[in-house]
């Protein structure tokens, strides 16, 4: 199963959002799913180590097949709740604890396999042979079916080379925030087929005032007879790094607006007049 080309991102569907019941989840995945989104990310955290298990028996209600979806999950962070009650949050990249996480996501997914496993953040502890031969039994085992990382530099790719077979990276990207097309991480992902998924696609534009930008999204949204969410999303599908944005709406009608972007083709002289608005200068 192949990733949809935008992701739905459920940090805010349990109890660190709307808190949505199992009947209101059902129901939203199951509009997402009609409207041409497959794929769910999800981290074992989110939700204080609860909402996975929540999605896990929504998504048992909508009767859809397991095989037509792609189900992400993330691993590493130790993060201090009712369920883990500890003072300090922390990474842990042990093979006891990755294979305790694996597990336990799928058995609150209720699904034998994750279609994704991405480590959520860099350690400056991380034993990069440890988690290959981790990442390695898994995918033999059939409970991964790939491997990837989150908010890692190309420096920290660097150190997977010749060790395990990275698929994604998971990266703050957005118009607003356009650092890593400049810092050697989209360029290094390129370079060895690491594709980015983009969490937080609209940036601060709906957070922070920015005329400039407010300026020129308004002229090109009456330009291409676009939202302003479809633009923004539009952009960043332009990047040759075939850019797979997640959001994190948890209303079905902004999913289906945001699926507009896809229809939506920038040209270059206007990608680049939106990015001089949010760097605040010409290119070089």
């Amino acid at each position: 199963m192949n990733l949809s080309k935008i992701i739905l991102g459920t940090m805010n569907w349990g109890v660190w959002g709307v808190n949505y019941s199992k009947q209101e989840m059902s129901k939203l995945i199951s509009k997402s799913f009609d409207s041409g989104i497959n794929s769910f990310d999800h981290a074992d955290i989110y939700g204080g180590y609860t909402t996975e298990e929540s999605f896990g028996n929504a998504f048992a209600q909508t009767g859809i097949n397991r095989e037509d979806v792609f189900f992400i999950s993330k691993c590493g962070i130790m993060y201090p709740s009712e369920k883990l009650p500890i003072k300090t949050k922390h990474y842990d990249y042990s093979d006891d604890h990755i294979n305790k996480s694996v597990d336990n996501s799928l058995k609150n997914l209720r699904t034998d396999y994750l279609d994704c496993l991405l480590l959520h953040r860099p350690s400056p502890l991380m034993d990069i042979s440890i988690i290959s031969d981790t990442v390695d039994r898994l995918v033999k085992s059939g409970k991964i079916k790939s491997f990837g990382v989150s908010n890692f530099t190309a420096n920290q790719l660097e150190m997977f080379k010749g060790k395990h077979n990275i698929l994604y990276n998971q990266i703050n990207l957005s118009l607003t925030h356009p650092d890593h097309m400049f810092d050697g991480t989209i360029e290094y992902m390129q370079a060895n087929d690491i594709s980015p998924m983009a969490y937080s696609p609209l940036g601060t534009y709906f957070k922070n005032e920015n005329s400039k930008i407010k300026k020129v999204v308004n002229k090109l949204k009456n330009k291409y007879d676009c939202t302003e969410n479809q633009l923004l999303i539009s952009w960043l599908l332009k990047h040759p790094s075939k850019v797979y944005p997640i959001i994190g709406t948890t209303k079905s009608e902004r999913i289906k607006n945001t699926l507009g972007s896809l229809n939506v083709e920038i040209e270059l002289i206007d990608w680049f007049e939106l990015l001089e608005a949010s760097v605040g200068k010409r290119v070089p």
